[in-house]
Formats: structure tokens, C-alpha cells, sequence
């Protein structure tokens, strides 16, 4: 087998499509359970995450993300989760390094293996037990001679910062991703300083993931990007956001949204604001861009196509797709065969089909943040009477987002 191009000499020459998002996808198929979102099912359910894998694939990613969100031993032991002690940490990353492998091999496709944010820091434990949890998976994922790291879905810069340092001393390429919008993170740092600092911590490529619509993303990214360029520095970019719309949220993001998570289905993006994301990214100057949360292979074969000149092919998915609705000109009703062109799906601006539907929400702001005792984590389950104090505090804060917007 021919060696592949590594990520940096991608990134250098063209654009890579990252893939989708796995925990919710193989939540509505099943496989993971909402609330702890720890992705065991790459040893209890492998051939599910094989198949999401090879969608992804089909649909024209250039990276198989091994399925290691949340795979800390620290989340895997978090508030009742048993997935620790069933499986261990680096039992679920070995495997899900596996299976990445698998499917990249069918295809030219790398593997990264990512780590993420984790109970320890938010507990306010310190760097060194941080740092213990990462290194532990970072070790795996060397050992399985993953392509590149992905220090992806971070809330606060300081956790991002000891994250990049752990992954560097692998060797890899690292790839730094918080999940943040334009105002900046949790603790009041700016995104402009948080894009800096990523790129001063060493990380090759930096961005955003999860949290925010693409839209929203881009504006946090742009702000990154003009802060990075302004101190002189030189990194590649990345953007994976959600393929929900978020016009709505605050600074935490879509997990505020009352929709969170079983009925963001209204706000799922098309596959046209996909085509819009791809092109709005490539010409801000981000040439690593994927999906996370509800991103589906459509999506990310609706990127490719918009990109199909610059990457110099269409995905494999495009076999049976015609771009703009083209295909549509085989259908028996002529109405439909009138839509069969790219303005009338640019323009089309969809109904939500619920009579009076709100067009945003209230999102819930509770200003919790990490060093809150309600934040400090823990092994043993929430209690019915923490549940109790949590709704009589939800009621109070919403109380008080009502009497806000009554007053002023």
C-alpha cells in the first residue's frame, strides 16, 4: 500500500473533510447512552461504529475520528457511569483506534485519535491529575500509531493548554479545537486570546468544534483568526460545529438550549446551509472542516461536493446524488421536477411544520462554571434529592430569564 499524505502536507496542499458526529448519531441509532455520552460501544456494538465510519467515508471524509469522546477513566467512572470498571479507558481507545483503522484503510483516509475535556478538571483537581488523564490516552493512541491527535471539545483554555502540551510529546500533528463561540470561553477568555494562546501552546491547526451552529462557529473562528494573524503567527484552521441552528444560544451553546438533547430535530441544517458552511470556510481560510454533533453523512457528502474542484474529485456518495437537486428531474410530478435547479433550493426557506413554533428559544443560563460545587464531579450516581434541588434551581432561574425580559 502506497504511503499517504500526512495531515500537514494535506492541509498545505488542499482542504481535508473531516467526518460527523458519532455520539449523537449512534445515540438516536441506539448505541449510546444520552447523559454520560461515553462511547463503549466500540466494544459492545463495533460493527455500528464501523458502519458510521464507512458513511462517513463513502460521503468523502478524509479522516476516520477514532470514537474516544469522553473515554477518559475519569468520565467513564463520572456520577454512576459503570463503563470504567466494565471496560477500562484504554480497552475503548484500543478498540476504537481498531476500527478507525479499518475503515481508513478501505479508503485514503487517516485515523486521529481525540481526547477531550474531563471531570478532574472541572472538579478543580489540578494539572498534574489533569495531565494523567491525558497521558493515559494519548499513550494508546501511539501505541496504535494514529496518524494525528485531536485536543477537541474544551470549554476553558487553561485544560486546552495542558492538553496540547500532553499531546506534543507524542510527536504528532495536534490539532486543538475548543468548543466555544465568538464571545469566548467559560471563564471569560476571549476567543481572539484563545485562538493565540492555542497556537503559542504549539498546536498545528486550531479551532472550533461542537456547541455552535456552522454560522456561529465561522464568527468565532474569523475572530480567532484576525487575533492569530495580528500576533504574526502561522497555524492551519479548523471548524467542526453542529448541523443544528444556534442564533439563539449564549455562551455555553446549544447545551442550554431547552431542546437539549431530545428535541433539537427543528433546528437540523440542510444539506444547502451545508454547501454554504463548506464554501463560507474555505474562503475564510479554514482548510480542515468537518461536523460534530447531528452531523449525518449527507452533510458531509454535501461539503465535499461544494468542494469537489478544490479537492479535485466528488465522493464516492455522489454516485447516487446529483447535486442541486438534479435528480429530481426524473420525478413523476412536474412540481417536483420544477425544483430540480440550484436557485430554488438556495432560496427555499424551510417550515418547521408545527403550528405557532417559537423561532428561538430561552436558553438557561445558570452561570455555573468550573470551581462551582455544583460542577465537582464524582463516581457515585446523582441522587433523587440532587435532582430535586436541580429543578427547584431551574424554576428559579427561569423566574428570573422572565422577569429580565419583562423588565428590561
Amino acid at each position: 500500500m502506497a504511503t499517504k499524505k500526512g495531515l500537514l502536507q494535506r492541509l498545505d496542499e488542499g482542504v481535508v473533510i473531516g467526518d460527523g458526529g458519532f455520539v449523537f448519531a449512534l445515540e438516536k441509532r441506539g448505541y449510546v447512552m444520552a447523559g454520560p455520552w461515553t462511547p463503549e460501544a466500540v466494544l459492545e456494538n463495533p460493527n455500528a461504529v464501523v458502519g458510521l465510519h464507512r458513511e462517513f467515508l463513502r460521503a468523502g471524509s478524509d479522516v476516520m475520528q477514532a470514537f474516544t469522546f469522553y473515554a477518559s477513566d475519569d468520565k467513564l467512572n463520572n456520577r454512576g457511569n459503570k463503563s470504567g470498571k466494565k471496560h477500562t479507558c484504554a480497552a475503548i481507545n484500543k478498540a476504537a483506534c481498531d476500527l478507525a483503522r479499518q475503515v481508513a484503510n478501505e479508503g485514503d483516509a487517516l485515523v486521529a485519535g481525540g481526547l477531550s475535556e474531563t471531570p478532574t478538571y472541572l472538579s478543580g483537581l489540578g494539572k498534574k491529575a489533569v495531565q494523567a488523564e491525558f497521558e493515559r490516552q494519548v499513550e494508546v493512541f501511539v501505541n496504535n500509531k494514529v496518524d494525528f491527535l485531536i485536543a477537541e471539545y474544551f470549554e476553558y483554555i487553561e485544560e486546552m493548554e495542558w492538553a496540547i502540551e500532553v499531546c506534543l510529546k507524542s510527536g504528532l500533528p495536534v490539532v486543538a479545537s475548543m468548543c466555544i463561540g465568538p464571545e469566548g470561553d467559560l471563564a471569560g477568555v476571549s476567543a481572539g486570546e484563545c485562538g493565540v494562546r492555542m497556537a503559542q501552546a504549539g498546536a498545528h491547526c486550531v479551532g472550533i468544534n461542537c456547541h455552535f451552529d456552522p454560522f456561529v462557529t465561522l464568527r468565532g473562528l474569523k475572530i480567532m483568526k484576525e487575533a492569530i494573524e495580528a500576533k504574526g503567527m502561522k497555524v492551519h484552521y479548523i471548524a467542526q460545529p453542529l448541523a443544528f441552528h444556534t442564533p439563539d444560544t449564549k455562551k455555553q451553546g446549544f447545551i442550554d438550549l431547552p431542546e437539549f438533547p431530545f428535541g433539537l430535530e427543528p433546528r437540523i441544517c440542510t444539506r444547502w446551509d451545508m454547501h454554504r458552511y463548506a464554501r463560507e470556510a474555505y474562503d475564510l481560510g479554514v482548510r480542515y472542516i468537518g461536523g460534530c454533533c447531528g452531523f449525518e453523512a449527507y452533510h458531509v457528502r454535501a461539503m465535499a461536493e461544494e468542494l469537489a474542484e478544490e479537492r479535485g474529485k466528488k465522493p464516492e456518495a455522489s454516485e447516487k446524488h446529483i447535486p442541486w437537486g438534479g435528480g429530481l428531474k426524473m420525478h413523476t410530478k412536474p412540481w417536483v421536477r420544477a425544483r430540480a435547479n440550484r436557485e430554488y433550493w438556495e432560496n427555499l426557506n424551510p417550515a418547521s411544520g408545527r403550528p405557532m413554533s417559537a423561532s428561538v428559544s430561552t436558553p438557561d443560563q445558570w452561570n455555573v462554571i468550573a470551581g462551582d460545587e455544583a460542577m465537582k464531579q464524582g463516581v457515585l450516581e446523582t441522587t433523587q434529592e440532587e435532582l430535586a434541588s436541580l429543578r427547584i434551581r431551574a424554576k428559579d432561574q427561569l423566574g428570573a430569564h422572565k422577569t429580565t425580559s419583562v423588565t428590561g
